[in-house]
């Protein structure tokens, strides 16, 4: 077993090959919620750490995050999970996931020896990141951000689906920051009302709830809600937002207050949506952007 580590903040998630497929062109990159928000945080000057499950072929997605100075924890797996995700228009708030691999479950001895202010858990379907996971997670970490995707996700067959969250009140009691995109609040909540769907899903125990819309974010935290646009013209970079928009905020949020760190989230964001891949920009870029952009909110 590895001796204990402390770090600023730790992402759990698999590893993702990812085959993007826009109306108009498609390729395929590395993903997965760790590789977009450690990236972030990393950049930010925190001390990082990813646990992740990956096939050994595919060790070398993460030297880009170990050349910016994080620390991956990497269980070579029979196969790495593979998605394909194909956007069918314009409206990058809809699409269609495929999976045609996976590299199974985390078990806690992976994350035992972790000890982070900050942690997210950003799974890719259902089953994962189990719940004895989270709840070790809990135990040694300030703040715990989750996903709801990787708990409505299920592999139907090959196609990934939304489906209910059973069970999900177990999960949550050890959650301080849910995140979810529209159409995961909506499926989870019946409601198109984001503001509606958030006190929803705040509902359920995490005291800050993070939703992503084609448009930007809304906030809710403390009882009062923020909302933030995302600031570009042509967006070349939709896989990632919501990942890069949690570990934006998560980190902001170890040092600033929710609107404070609501705004960084959406600046941050907004750059990385402007370009295929992670967030590579500088923090003088988000400062200029806020600047430019959030000077009034």
């Amino acid at each position: 077993m590895e001796p204990s580590q402390h770090f600023d903040f730790t992402f759990v998630g698999h590893y993702t090959k990812d085959t993007i497929v826009y109306p108009d062109r498609s390729h395929t990159q590395d993903g997965g919620a760790y590789f977009f928000g450690a990236s972030v945080a990393a950049r930010m000057g925190l001390r990082v750490a990813v646990v992740t499950r990956l096939a050994e072929q595919d060790r070398a997605s993460y030297r880009p995050l170990e050349e910016l100075g994080v620390t991956v924890y990497a269980t070579p797996t029979a196969q790495s999970t593979c998605l394909r995700l194909v956007y069918p228009s314009a409206d990058l708030d809809q699409r269609t996931i495929y999976a045609t691999g996976s590299a199974e479950p985390f078990t806690v001895e992976e994350v035992r020896h972790i000890r982070s202010r900050a942690v997210h858990v950003g799974a890719s379907v259902r089953g994962e990141v189990p719940v004895d996971v989270v709840r070790h997670l809990k135990q040694h970490a300030e703040r715990v951000s989750l996903d709801v995707q990787g708990y409505i996700r299920t592999n139907q067959d090959g196609l990934l689906v939304d489906d209910d969250w059973p069970g999900k009140e177990e999960v949550l009691q050890y959650v301080d920051v849910l995140k979810a995109d529209a159409a995961e609040a909506k499926g989870l909540t019946g409601t198109r009302d984001l503001r509606e769907a958030a006190r929803a899903l705040a509902a359920w125990g995490p005291s800050e709830i993070l939703l992503t819309h084609s448009g930007g974010l809304l906030l809710l935290a403390r009882g009062n809600f923020y909302e933030r646009p995302f600031v570009v013209q042509h967006v070349r970079g939709r896989s990632g937002r919501g990942d890069t928009c949690t570990a934006a905020y998560m980190a902001r949020r170890l040092s600033a207050p929710p609107p404070e760190a609501a705004t960084w989230a959406a600046a941050v964001t907004s750059l990385k949506l402007r370009k295929e891949g992670p967030f590579m920009d500088s923090l003088e870029d988000v400062h200029a952007l806020i600047r430019d952009a959030y000077s009034r909110v």
